[in-house]
């Protein structure tokens, strides 16, 4: 299955242009369905989900026609509130003692079929179907009863549209990290989804067998995968001290961000930040594409500290973001898809219902 992602803007916006909403409500869980494939621009934040969400408004929808849409890129938001208030339900830096991650995942040997080509896709496009990304994730850590962070890491690792607050914080949602049920998919589920019609696998059980199912063979076996990023040396920067520095990174690529105004534009990348979550080869590169889009914009590796006292910088604007608590400068704010439902939550549903409210709102005051 092969995937092209554009990185051309201009593309980027025409694809928000084309999708259609009703269409992904009733179909987005299939594998077939009518996705957007939108997640790499807004994980890298080329768009934002208000963007999005404004673009289809635009277009005449009532909100009960589109609530299904609306609901998936809240929960974009809602995953990236929860990392802002519990940065430590995140923490990469947990003991991995108890982790490791199933050989046969690693190698697409499951012997579940739709699995093992979805991880294909995965290594391959940089792509995975969110339905087959639950079923992987359940497959690990409530099947093989294997800890969420360093498969949450693999999956991050190859990941175009790799957002730790969102990969993150979807496969604890899967191991019931939250306190909440785990959840499992049998392989009439799979089968449905996934236009499979496999059987007489160590899936194809009932609901009711999954409390006592012993760990398959197949997923005994553990690896624990070396995950390292791999970024090309930079050329030389050159910083004009009587203007801002913009710093954009691998969260922030917006071309439009300050459009049109004179500063320095760096995009700054850490290597801590990709040692301690490391990215492919084909995400690094998708991501230096991407900044092509912004006009004179200039790639620095180094730490944020080195590149303020190496060029002296004064003037320093960035994007709030959990990952630049250590930026120096003035923050300004990210967008999100609504201003006003902020703060935590302790259930996707509690943001939605507020969330929901608010939008409801905007959507009956436009059409007055």
């Amino acid at each position: 299955m092969s995937f092209v992602f554009t990185t051309r803007y201009s593309e980027i916006l025409e694809r928000i242009e084309s999708l259609d909403p009703m269409l992904y409500g009733k179909t987005r869980n299939y594998t077939d369905g009518a996705v957007t494939r939108l997640s790499p621009y807004i994980s890298r934040g080329v768009i934002s989900t208000k963007q999005v969400l404004d673009s289809v408004k635009q277009r005449g929808y009532t909100f009960k026609e589109i609530e299904n849409f609306v609901k998936e890129l809240a929960w974009r938001d809602y995953f990236q509130l929860i990392w802002q208030e519990k940065p430590e339900d995140f923490n990469w830096f947990e003991s991995l003692d108890q982790g490791g991650l199933p050989k046969a995942v690693l190698e697409a040997s499951t012997g579940i079929h739709s699995i093992d080509q979805s991880i294909i896709d995965l290594e391959q496009t940089g792509y995975i179907h969110n339905h087959c990304r639950m079923y992987t994730a359940a497959l690990v850590c409530n099947i093989a009863r294997l800890h969420w962070l360093l498969p949450a890491k693999w999956m991050y690792f190859h990941l175009l549209d790799g957002d730790w607050g969102s990969n993150a914080g979807s496969w604890r949602w899967v191991a019931g990290s939250n306190g909440g049920k785990k959840y499992v998919a049998n392989q009439e589920n799979i089968n449905r989804y996934t236009a499979s019609s496999q059987l007489n696998t160590f899936l194809d059980i009932g609901y009711e067998d999954f409390e006592n199912m012993e760990i398959p063979e197949v997923l005994l076996s553990k690896s624990f995968p070396k995950l390292k990023s791999i970024i090309p040396e930079m050329q030389t920067i050159k910083v004009d001290p009587g203007l801002p520095t913009l710093i954009y990174n691998y969260y922030n690529l917006d071309p439009n961000w300050h459009k049109g105004n004179a500063a320095n534009r760096i995009f700054l990348l850490e290597p801590d930040l990709f040692e301690q979550l490391p990215v492919s080869k084909n995400c690094i590169d998708f991501s230096f594409d991407l900044a092509l889009n912004i006009p004179e914009i200039q790639m620095y590796l180094g730490s944020f500290q080195n590149l303020k006292t190496t060029y002296n910088l004064m003037d320093i604007r960035y994007k709030e973001h959990p990952l630049n608590s250590h930026y120096q400068g003035v923050e300004e704010p990210r967008e999100w898809i609504s201003s006003k439902v902020k703060g935590y939550f302790p259930s996707f549903f509690a943001f939605w219902r507020k969330l929901e409210k608010e939008i409801k709102n905007d959507f009956n005051n436009e059409i007055k």
